[in-house]
């Protein structure tokens, strides 16, 4: 992000709450993020740590019943929780775009793949055969004849990012778009979504459990755990020098990085209960280097080696976390 322009995208201290027939669970907890326009940021952290539900929300596409009780987002200086009805369908139709992780369920059955290109564009005129050659798929004008159950998934996801990008949108967010296909047709399709996200100047929120790929497409890596992004700079720092001891014990349990004949860490204890109201930092149980401050003080940002981090003793490595050792497979 040049300094001095504005962030094309304000996640500000945002509170989501969903309500169960038993509970309230808090989903994001303060949750805080910036993108400037054109960046590429990976959003990483363990399954329940709030990243889907940190991009559904930067749409206003949270499921029906969701609270929002503090916090802002703005897209382009609009605050998107604030927007009337026809304003907020402009703003997704002309400037936001999404790739979901499963293309064939985000598509109609009912529909031809042409058709929904048709309407996905709208008033926009466009080639259709050409969108879906830009993306690498032989043959479109067969292809926009089909069903899509006709296609293999990994074509789909093709579709699906030729309809996201046809518009060229000035923020995607990407949620595990690969994570159902094989690492060669991944990688493929990880390229042509990058690329053309460089080529139209279009702000990429990754949404991933995948590092390695994180480290090749994404300038910048946030952190997330607990509904708060605890570790927030530019992915090659991050990853070489995490600050934060979770983003350290994240690392330590790649599989990826694990060294032949070495065993494979694993986060001690148990992620946090999203129905509770943690006063203090929220890793604070899972972490061997907590102090008497953790459970009871929230951490406030601070600026660590370049990058944000939500912690009271930063610098913690894979060896300061409890961890249990698990032969790698």
């Amino acid at each position: 992000m040049t300094v001095g322009t504005p962030p094309l995208l304000v996640i500000d201290d945002v509170v989501t709450e969903y309500r169960t027939a038993t509970r309230v669970v808090r989903a994001l907890d303060g949750a805080s993020l910036t993108a400037g326009r054109g960046e590429t940021v990976g959003i990483v952290g363990e399954s329940g740590s709030g990243k889907s539900t940190l991009g559904l929300l930067t749409g206003r596409l949270l499921p029906s019943g969701t609270r929002c009780p503090r916090g802002r987002v703005l897209v382009d200086g609009e605050s998107v929780l604030d927007l009337p009805p026809d304003r907020l369908a402009r703003l997704r139709r002309e400037r936001l775009a999404f790739v979901p992780q499963d293309p064939i369920g985000a598509l109609d059955p009912t529909l031809r793949i042409g058709r929904q290109l048709r309407l996905a564009l709208r008033d926009t005129p466009a080639d259709l055969a050409a969108l879906l050659e830009q993306v690498r798929i032989r043959d479109p004008e067969h292809v926009l004849r089909l069903y899509p159950h006709q296609i293999s998934g990994g074509m789909a996801q093709r579709v699906a990012v030729a309809m996201a990008m046809a518009r060229k949108p000035a923020l995607l967010i990407a949620d595990e778009p690969t994570a159902a296909l094989d690492s060669q047709v991944r990688e493929e399709v990880l390229r042509l979504l990058f690329t053309l996200a460089a080529e139209n100047g279009t702000t990429v929120l990754w949404l991933s459990h995948d590092l390695g790929g994180v480290a090749r497409w994404c300038a910048r890596i946030a952190v997330m755990y607990g509904g708060r992004v605890v570790e927030d700079g530019t992915t090659a720092e991050v990853l070489s020098a995490p600050q934060h001891p979770y983003t350290g014990a994240l690392l330590a349990a790649d599989p990826a990085r694990a060294k032949g004949g070495t065993r494979l860490l694993t986060i001690g204890g148990t992620p946090p209960v999203l129905s509770d109201d943690p006063q203090g930092c929220v890793f604070a149980p899972r972490c061997d280097s907590a102090g008497e401050d953790c459970p009871a003080v929230r951490p406030a940002p601070r600026t660590v080696a370049g990058r944000t981090v939500l912690c009271h003793h930063p610098g913690g490595t894979p060896e300061t976390v409890p961890a249990r050792k698990e032969s790698a497979r």
